[in-house]
């Protein structure tokens, strides 16, 4: 099995790569990425010289060098991550989301069509969706679509994409949709990465509203295992919810963090509520479960106490990241596409 992989260097994808090469010995891994600001070779420095992974710099819009890598390293399967993920940067900037969403979708779509591929995964969100009031029950696969930022428009439209190519042209491709993860190597703008950054520099917690919106978390390995079991197992032309069945709302999630670090909650200030912002998220995964075996093995505090320790523990990761000086260094290093 050869997988090209979209967005290898992000914070799923790293992990899925690392999870995969451990998991199955057989698989070979070609890693497409066009280094945006999310994405650090750091995540995957263990493995460079790996035989088995090889990492190509490269936009997934571009047709041509998508159309290259497939023909090349004979690629049979395609697990898509690649996408700009963050509900504000979409608020405030929306037009490089519809690009590198809608587009760089397509264009995968188009190029696996093209080249026969095996399998298509196509790695989405619980935020198509839309948002639940704090009394519905969990997202199930059959919930209408009802997204509310560009984000999750954007990645409404790719997951459409996506089902019209398995009706209209019998591409084998199949979607994921999970709640938010936590985990290793998430980039510092997003919550728990933000706010253990913050607590450690004794900076103060920005909380949207009244800090009451709750998400489904998730374990980044969980899902990984959700999506390697949709790869193997799921089958074309369904969806797949997975979730972490640990509901807890942003301030909660505070609190908790400033807990466990042993700080005071005056460091938390509440700002003005992101606009649009969802209520609740929740998933249930009782279709994995009965068709593909999958349930979430992290408990939820257990998780998190082993997140906020691999934070401590890698500084000079946080550091470099959010300095951007290795990542400069790295895009010279791959300045080719091919």
């Amino acid at each position: 099995m050869k997988i090209l992989i979209t967005g290898g260097l992000g914070f799923i994808g790293s992990n899925f790569i690392h999870y995969i090469l451990d998991e199955n010995p057989e698989v070979n891994i070609v890693n497409l990425d066009g280094m945006t600001y999310a994405g650090n070779p750091e995540n995957l420095k263990s493995i460079e010289s790996n035989p088995r992974y090889k990492f190509v710099k490269g936009n997934i819009c571009n047709y041509e060098l998508v159309d290259y890598v497939l023909k090349t390293h004979h690629i049979t399967h395609i697990v898509h991550f690649a996408a700009e993920s963050h509900v504000d940067r979409s608020i405030s900037n929306p037009d490089i989301f519809i690009e590198t969403n809608i587009r760089g979708t397509l264009t995968l779509l188009n190029a696996a069509k093209a080249n026969n591929i095996q399998k298509f995964v196509q790695v989405s969100t619980d935020e198509v969706y839309g948002s639940l009031s704090f009394d519905d029950p969990a997202f199930t696969e059959e919930n209408q679509l009802c997204p509310r930022s560009p984000y999750s428009s954007s990645k409404t439209a790719a997951d459409l994409l996506v089902l019209s190519y398995v009706h209209t042209y019998k591409l084998p491709a199949v979607i994921t949709r999970c709640s938010n993860n936590y985990g290793a190597y998430q980039f510092p703008e997003k919550l728990i990465p933000l706010m253990i950054r913050n607590i450690q520099m004794e900076k103060k917690l920005p909380v949207y509203g009244d800090g009451t919106n709750i998400r489904d978390w998730i374990h980044v390995m969980d899902h990984c295992r959700g999506i390697y079991a949709t790869l193997m197992k799921g089958k074309v032309g369904e969806v797949y919810n997975f979730g972490g069945n640990a509901e807890v709302s942003n301030i909660n999630m505070v609190k908790f963090l400033l807990k466990e670090l042993g700080k005071g909650e005056d460091l938390i200030t509440f700002v003005k509520d992101r606009p649009g912002h969802d209520v609740r998220y929740a998933m249930n995964f009782s279709k994995a479960e009965k068709e593909l075996g999958w349930t979430p093995k992290y408990k939820f505090e257990d998780g998190m106490r082993e997140t906020i320790q691999w934070y401590l523990s890698n500084q000079d990761w946080v550091d470099n990241v959010t300095s951007g000086d290795y990542l400069d260094y790295y895009k010279k290093q791959y300045n080719s596409e091919k």
